[in-house]
């Protein structure tokens, strides 16, 4: 049956009555996304030493999958539009299963980083076409409280890797960090097949394949540039001719859709205001958040002696205040608007991220980054909220997919910037320059919440424009 058929029996403007079960269904594929990228940082240690892997190959288990994922995301919105949400999200959730079920047998580097490969174009589906399933089954008040669900599995799914990846790397060992998606992907797909509703699909034509491959090269050579620096530097040459190599590519892809009969993305949907402001909050938000928490692994690993178990269940109390703040600002949002909240909840993450500086040891830095995760969560459902505010149904694959990229963009920024704020500590690992490095580190982010609430004053229309 195709995309274009409706089998549904209710009413034409009526709400779907599987569309709560459906955003659960959605929201935990969605998780297992998120979570893939900080659960497999803890069991790093333990795959390098059962299958000899050397640091470069390490880095490339992790940045392989996030690179894959942000260069490919514009491409998955696209496919949404073009196929139908439905046929789109499940062909992804396969793909993503399959490739987890590779990576869990892996014996080497290469069937590894290939199927760590696979699992990042598998999200890229996924992730745009489900969210785009997400707008378009909800509306007004029932749309905020759907993403502010959403936004809390996105925002506290990064949290909680760590705590499984320090349970299942503990119990039965690395491979089970994928094993583990493989029996939920299954559940999820076959469930999704049934209850999914078939979207018509809402553009025609064909992908727009030079575009797809500028872009995702682009963006590639961006993400790479930003993982290099924080080991290299950021006036590395390497570095800097990644970051030369992908200004060029994005010009060429730029001009390349003012030309293309069937364009990737239009691009005049980055001139309209509330798109540019919830792609720049969704960017901060994801770059201080995993900063926060690749800053705090390090922070409670090296320089306070936990293990990697007890980092996990330290970080518990970050996950529950992410997910509680982004359901309350679902619920909130519509009376209290988009930029106040905005402001509020930078002003709360600046001063959760000033505590660390302030006092150290490990109870002021869980408590200081709790403190932030509650702002920072209740900017996942600004930054949903506002990007996708003035967009049409035929529009929502491809902001969705906007939307996302910039989330795993600020992934990278965020890992790469407190990495290099914090080398110096991060290698002496003891001593008054690893304290300091820290403190530098989460000064940082704690000015760049501080300068994007002022930015945001600025940027997010209110609800009167």
């Amino acid at each position: 049956m195709s995309d274009t058929e409706t089998t549904t029996t209710h009413a034409p403007d009526a709400p779907h009555p599987l569309r709560w079960p459906v955003l659960g269904l959605l929201g935990l594929a969605q998780l297992m996304l998120i979570l893939d990228i900080t659960v497999v940082a803890i069991a790093l240690p333990h795959m390098g030493a059962e299958l000899d892997l050397d640091r470069a190959a390490l880095t490339w288990v992790v940045s392989g999958y996030a690179l894959t994922f942000g260069s490919l995301m514009l491409l998955g919105g696209r496919a949404a539009d073009l196929f139908g949400a439905k046929r789109v999200v499940l062909t992804g959730l396969a793909v993503f299963t399959a490739a987890s079920l590779a990576a869990g047998l892996a014996t080497g580097a290469p069937l590894l980083l290939g199927a760590r490969i696979a699992q990042g174009a598998g999200a890229a589906l996924l992730s745009p076409a489900a969210l785009s399933v997400v707008v378009r089954l909800f509306d007004g008040d029932e749309r905020n409280r759907a993403l502010g669900i959403w936004s809390a599995l996105g925002g506290g799914g990064a949290a909680l890797g760590v705590l499984l990846g320090g349970l299942i790397t503990a119990g039965p060992g690395w491979a089970w960090v994928f094993f583990v998606n493989v029996p939920v992907g299954l559940v999820v797909l076959v469930s999704l097949a049934r209850m999914l509703p078939p979207l018509p699909r809402v553009a025609t034509g064909s992908l727009d394949a030079p575009g797809a491959v500028l872009v995702a090269a682009a963006t590639g050579a961006l993400i790479y540039a930003l993982i290099r620096a924080g080991d290299h530097g950021w006036l590395d040459a390497v570095t800097v001719a990644l970051v030369a190599v992908s200004a060029v590519a994005y010009a060429i892809f730029a001009a390349w859709q003012h030309r293309a009969a069937a364009p990737l993305m239009d691009l005049r949907l980055l001139g309209r205001r509330p798109v540019v402001a919830g792609t720049f909050v969704i960017a901060v938000t994801t770059a201080l958040m995993v900063g926060a928490f690749f800053l705090g692994s390090f922070y409670l690993q090296n320089h306070q002696g936990h293990g990697a178990l007890m980092t996990g269940v330290l970080f518990l109390p970050v996950a529950l205040v992410t997910m509680a703040a982004a359901t309350i600002a679902g619920r909130v949002i519509g009376r209290l608007g988009a930029r106040s909240l905005a402001v509020v909840a930078l002003a709360v993450a600046a001063s959760g991220f000033l505590v660390p500086v302030l006092r150290s040891g490990t109870a002021a830095m869980v408590t200081g980054v709790s403190v932030a995760a509650a702002g920072l969560g209740a900017l996942f459902v600004v930054a949903a909220a506002t990007a996708l505010s003035s967009v049409a149904p035929h529009e929502a694959g491809v902001s969705s997919g906007i939307v996302s990229t910039f989330h795993e963009f600020g992934a990278s920024v965020g890992a790469a910037a407190v990495s290099s704020a914090a080398a110096a500590s991060i290698a002496a690992r003891t001593g008054e320059q690893a304290a300091s490095g820290f403190d530098d580190a989460f000064l940082v982010a704690t000015g760049v919440a501080a300068l994007s609430a002022v930015i945001s004053l600025w940027l997010i229309p209110s609800a009167n424009e």
